[in-house]
């Protein structure tokens, strides 16, 4: 597990996953997981900061978000309109069978 932050630390070991606290360009960070993972798929996850910078850098390949209406109070957005993606990525919405989540999709 790779953490991109501003505060790198030794790395840590729980159980059975190693947590790496990396201080670098987005595109390092990916480097570095791609290379530990050798061929399998590398995995993002994070808040809206760390996202939009992996989008910024055009180095996502799929984009996966569930939406249900709930409210949490204010906060940052991901984007003002999900079609500000789609002169990169191919988009598909998936409703769920309850109609209450929204699956939706960006693929290059």
């Amino acid at each position: 597990m790779f953490v991109l932050t501003h505060h790198p630390r030794p790395s840590l070991t729980l159980s059975d996953t190693t947590f790496h606290f990396v201080d670098d360009t987005p595109a390092v960070v990916l480097e570095q997981a791609k290379l530990a993972a050798r061929g399998q798929d590398v995995r993002l996850g994070g808040g809206v900061s760390t996202i939009r910078q992996f989008l910024d850098a055009d180095l996502v390949d799929t984009l996966h978000i569930a939406v249900s209406p709930l409210a949490l109070g204010t906060g940052l957005r991901l984007w003002d309109s999900p079609e500000e993606l789609n002169d990169r990525y191919h988009h598909d919405t998936v409703p769920s069978p309850s109609g209450i989540t929204h699956h939706l999709y960006w693929r290059r």
